[in-house]
């Protein structure tokens, strides 16, 4: 199976990349501004709003599979308008492709989403996401959408970023106490896509973690792993703030979870002291 990791240099990206080398799998990856460093990888620059960049990497690089991990939270034409030109791009030289997408697309009001509830997002970034899976399955009918939630890891996850910032005094803001979501693990996540790229899976799948925690929960299970005083976290309610975005969204990845061996792990597990 040689792979294509479209973000690679990225937080899950370089997850992916090191994990689909480690298995020994042949293996190239984009990047946007510096290549990674996984050695046996080879590195290509593109951009996602680049056409005949893309057409010139997917067809050099001949991939079984194609991992879209790249996004952009400010840009249409990254995060709406690339995948599905990565999408089309795919399916003229007949390779799978699994596109990350977000739970990001529901608004919340059903709190609860599996694989069947259809997009109803709040926010441009989350339109942008329906809108690029709407797009990539009209025009790869064979994709697979998967739908994933906060992604945590070490200091590289933007998350684990903020609080830390938050617990030194580096930075202002609140963790909020009503914004639920399913955080996973980014190991649990890649093994989790390199499993589906390796079966004939298509269609939307969810992999988020087994736990629903706001996001001061969240902090507060950072904190302690990682030796931060944990009465240094601020705590507010999103609801009362001016910031967009639904409350509580929790991805079922029941469905998917029965498809794959790799456990997704809820927070409380993979955020525990000594885990």
């Amino acid at each position: 199976m040689t792979l294509l990791i479209i973000g690679g240099s990225g937080f899950l990206g370089t997850e992916l990349v090191r994990q689909a080398a480690d298995a020994g799998h042949p293996t190239a990856a984009t990047f946007a501004t510096r290549p990674g460093s996984t050695p046996k990888v080879a590195w290509h620059a593109m951009d996602l709003r680049d056409p005949g960049r893309i057409e010139a990497v997917v067809a050099q690089v001949q991939p079984s599979v194609i991992v879209n991990a790249a996004s952009s939270q400010s840009d249409w034409a990254i995060t709406a308008e690339g995948p599905v030109r990565l999408a089309m791009a795919a399916a003229r030289v007949g390779s799978r492709l699994i596109h990350v997408s977000t739970d990001a697309v529901f608004s919340g009001s059903r709190v609860h989403y599996d694989e069947t509830c259809p997009p109803d997002p709040l926010t441009p970034y989350g339109a942008a996401k329906a809108a690029a899976e709407t797009g990539v399955r009209l025009v790869h009918t064979g994709a697979v959408i998967a739908r994933t939630s906060l992604i945590i890891g070490g200091r590289r996850s933007v998350h684990v970023r903020a609080v830390h910032d938050l617990a030194t005094g580096n930075r202002g803001g609140v963790l909020f106490t009503d914004d639920i979501r399913c955080p996973v693990h980014v190991s649990d996540l890649a093994a989790g896509l390199l499993e589906l790229a390796s079966c004939d899976a298509s269609g939307i799948h969810h992999l988020a973690g087994a736990d629903a925690v706001s996001r001061y929960e969240l902090g507060v299970l950072i904190a302690r792993r990682d030796g931060l005083d944990v009465s240094r976290l601020p705590a507010g309610l999103r609801a009362a703030s001016v910031i967009p975005g639904a409350l509580d969204v929790r991805l079922d990845s029941r469905a998917t979870q029965q498809k794959i061996h790799t456990t997704l792990r809820g927070a409380h597990q993979f955020l525990a002291i000594g885990a």
